[in-house]
């Protein structure tokens, strides 16, 4: 870090100087104004502390002159001036902070530190889409080099739109982001701004459609691949993926299955009114109510949103209890009329394009982009050991090309490269836009607020800033790539089968694994053979309610964390405090618009499944820790008493784990514990309970699965970790073993206690015959 000082009090200098070189800041002094404004303007700064009353030119003008010429460094005024004017004219200038002396030398160094951490001012990425193209440094809009005059809101609203390109924005996200609360729009004045934007850039020959209204949600730009004339990002050779609508696909084929069952729906409603003038069956209104019910909740995500309004109208009229007037009657055939010639056209779904899904690759491999040969050396070294296979580019366009011909895993990109004209903030834009769907993590030694902000925007996963120890930095790429690879479980409780279909087809092809559920009775059964990352209920079902059944989750401690959303065609306040009462996240109102449910639901999802990993991962290993295994195991054990099923419970411990840590370090100790967790986690079943209860003592639990099977599943693990071999940063290398004893449910236990003795037990056998070997309970002829 460089730091100009300039102040007229040697004394003070000397002091200040001393200081800061002890504590490893470079520090150039200057004794007056014009020396000191000569020094601003000839080289480059972090951070710049002034003296206000300077011989030949004070502090407040070099301030003025420098934020009027661009210049961006934080400063520091450092005065005896005291007044509230004095503060004022130096803030005023320009200034970060107005400190008055004297002032301790503790006190000082502190906001010179908070500074230094805002400091390193970037020019923020050009942000490009198609030949649209904003420079946020300049404030200048330009469509095919031609030069834009826009408002203030209207530049905000398409720097907003540019930012998150495939973002749908409703009203109220635009207002929050554009408009401070003392000067709340109305829906006429931004829809004037909407529509001032579109006339300036159609008058620049843009597309008309270039900003897209997405009827009943808000706003967005309009997909590059359906726009007149594609072309790819500029500087970018990584090629967008095909076009494609599944989702859109999907829901259209489920109408076309459900549409005959949809009328009869309106056919049974009709009957209903017909028992309103005849005098009819209370049950055929009931019934007819309920239909209309569900019409209400699911026409408008096919996309008859019209539709979806005249059943809910319909709704209200069949649950009134007083008999309806003629006019009310009246109103009640036009909406069945209209109704069913809505159902006749064709509906219009909206749907959210999925991120495009690139085939996993076999071996999980990773790309470096930094121009630090030693440094993507070593880790390109330490990454074998990890399981990751490697592949270094030097520049961005060497990355570009690697990214084309081998797409990685995860990308670790550098941001600073100096012998290049792009950077890579410009490779993690084209990456947002063209290949969301590998994730990133920067590795850099830019620290400032800025840089952060700017790779959030763009989607990096990881903010990581040099120097680690290769060992930090490859914890936080599995963890990335843990975090983004298994597909979160979404268990979706609706009596409506229809709707049920239509959420499964619309959540799916975001590879989101969606178990659905009918007949609320057979809840419980399902919710712990599923195990859901996330819970969707409907509110009003035959035999139990959905608040009724989150209040069932929420009294049972293992499901005290799983996040629930409701969906609901009633939204008034009553209903939604019964909701929230009842322990929901959220609420999402009938008829469901696509985009906004996919939103809410990937928000829940990732902030729980990051609490999750904090609270229920072992970090080291990447398995389950001792209490969420527990919980796992104890709730496989009552799924086996219920069904009369077999359990196997494996207890394993590496050999002679202590002698490694005492003889090659506790670094080489967490790498073999590491790739351990990562062996059980590859060699075992997703429905397999996993899990580390201590140093280096781990569980394996498989449900259906014989003593004699797991036992003979364990001694192929245990013969392909023979084969492991650990290299070491001393170029030794180590091998390790492991030892396991194997029990059945019920024969050698019927709970977690009597089952973990038992294993014990026969784990006990292997260590005393040589270790390296796996042992069952009860037999005296193991291997």
């Amino acid at each position: 870090m460089k730091i100009l000082l300039v102040e007229d009090d040697e004394q003070l200098i000397e002091l200040l100087s001393q200081y800061l070189s002890q504590r490893n800041y470079i520090v150039d002094l200057a004794t007056d104004g014009k020396t000191g404004l000569n020094y601003a303007r000839t080289f480059d700064y972090d951070l710049i502390v002034l003296d206000v009353v300077l011989p030949e030119l004070d502090g407040i003008e070099i301030c003025r002159y420098l934020r009027s010429q661009h210049y961006q460094m934080p400063i520091l005024l450092l005065s005896a001036l005291e007044s509230s004017h004095d503060k004022i004219s130096g803030l005023d200038a320009g200034a970060d902070d107005y400190v008055v002396k004297p002032v301790s030398i503790e006190e000082l160094l502190a906001r010179i530190r908070a500074l230094l951490r805002r400091g390193h001012y970037s020019r923020q990425p050009v942000l490009i889409w198609e030949d649209l193209c904003l420079d946020p440094a300049t404030c200048e809009v330009t469509y095919k080099q031609q030069s834009l005059s826009l408002t203030p809101k209207e530049y905000a609203l398409l720097e907003l739109f540019l930012r998150s390109p495939s973002r749908v924005f409703d009203r109220d996200t635009i207002i929050a982001h554009l408009w401070s609360l003392e000067e709340p729009p109305t829906e006429n004045t931004l829809r004037a701004h909407v529509k001032g934007l579109r006339t300036k850039l159609k008058a620049a020959n843009a597309p008309a459609d270039l900003i897209e209204t997405v009827y009943g949600v808000g706003y967005r730009l309009k997909n590059a691949n359906d726009m007149t004339s594609p072309s790819p990002i500029a500087n970018s050779t990584i090629p967008t993926q095909p076009d494609s609508n599944p989702t859109l696909n999907a829901i259209k084929k489920v109408w076309e299955r459900v549409k005959p069952r949809a009328l009869q729906r309106v056919e049974t409603i009709e009957r209903g009114a017909n028992a309103i003038v005849d005098g009819g069956e209370e049950s055929d209104r009931r019934l007819a109510r309920q239909e209309a019910h569900r019409l209400a909740g699911s026409l408008g995500t096919f996309g008859y949103r019209y539709g979806s309004q005249l059943a809910r109208q319909i709704e209200a009229l069949l649950s009134k209890e007083e008999p309806l007037a003629e006019a009310e009657l009246t109103q009640l055939w036009q909406s069945l009329v209209e109704l069913r010639q809505q159902l006749e056209g064709d509906p219009d779904p909206i749907a959210v394009e999925p991120p495009p899904m690139g085939s996993a690759p076999d071996r999980r491999r990773l790309l470096v982009v930094d121009d630090d040969t030693m440094l993507t050396a070593q880790i390109a070294e330490d990454a074998k050991t990890w399981g990751l296979e490697t592949q270094v580019a030097s520049t961005v366009r060497q990355a570009r090309r690697e990214i084309v011909e081998n797409p990685p895993s995860l990308i670790l990109l550098d941001l600073n490269f100096p012998e290049s004209e792009e950077d890579g903030l410009m490779l993690l834009e084209d990456l947002a836009r063209n290949r969301p769907e590998i994730p990133a993590i920067v590795l850099t030694v830019r620290d400032s607020f800025n840089d952060r902000l700017a790779v959030s925007r763009l989607g990096a996963q990881a903010f990581l800033q040099k120097p680690l120890t290769t060992t930090q930095i490859l914890e936080t790429t599995l963890e990335v790539l843990q975090r983004s690879n298994p597909a979160a479980k979404v268990l979706i409780v609706d009596d409506d089968v229809q709707e049920l279909a239509l959420l499964k087809a619309l959540l799916q092809p975001w590879g989101l694994n969606v178990q659905t559920l009918s007949e609320p009775r057979q809840f419980w059964q399902v919710l712990e053979s599923f195990t859901p990352d996330l819970l969707v209920l409907d509110l009003e079902m035959p035999d139990y309610s959905g608040i009724e059944l989150c209040q069932v989750v929420r009294n049972e401690p293992q499901w005290r964390k799983l996040p629930v959303l409701f969906l609901t065609v009633r939204t008034d306040t009553e209903t939604v405090n019964r909701i929230f009462r009842a322990g929901a996240d959220d609420y999402m109102s009938k008829p469901i618009a696509g985009p906004e449910l996919i939103a809410r639901l990937f928000n829940r999802l990732e902030r729980t499944q990051l609490l999750q990993n904090l609270a229920e991962l072992d970090p080291l290993t990447g398995v389950a820790n001792r209490r969420k295994s527990s919980y796992d195991i104890t709730r496989l054990l009552r799924t086996c008493a219920r069904e009369s099923r077999v359990l196997s419970f494996a207890l394993l411990d590496i050999d002679r784990f202590k002698q490694v840590n005492d003889r090659y370090g506790h670094a080489a100790g967490d790498l073999v514990l590491h790739r351990f967790g990562e062996v059980l986690r590859e060699s075992f079943r997703p429905k397999d309970t996993i899990g580390r209860w201590g140093g280096e003592e781990f569980v394996v639990v498989a449900i259906d699965t014989l003593k004699a099977d797991a036992v003979r599943r364990l001694s192929e693990v245990l013969a392909d970790w023979r084969q492991q071999t650990f290299t070491l940063d001393d170029e030794a290398q180590l091998q390790v073993t492991f030892s396991a004893g194997v029990a059945q449910y019920p024969e050698d236990g019927k709970d977690l206690q009597t089952l973990y003795r038992a294993a014990d037990a026969a784990l006990y056998r292997a260590k005393e015959a040589g270790r390296d070997r796996v042992c069952s309970a009860g037999s005296v002829d193991d291997p």
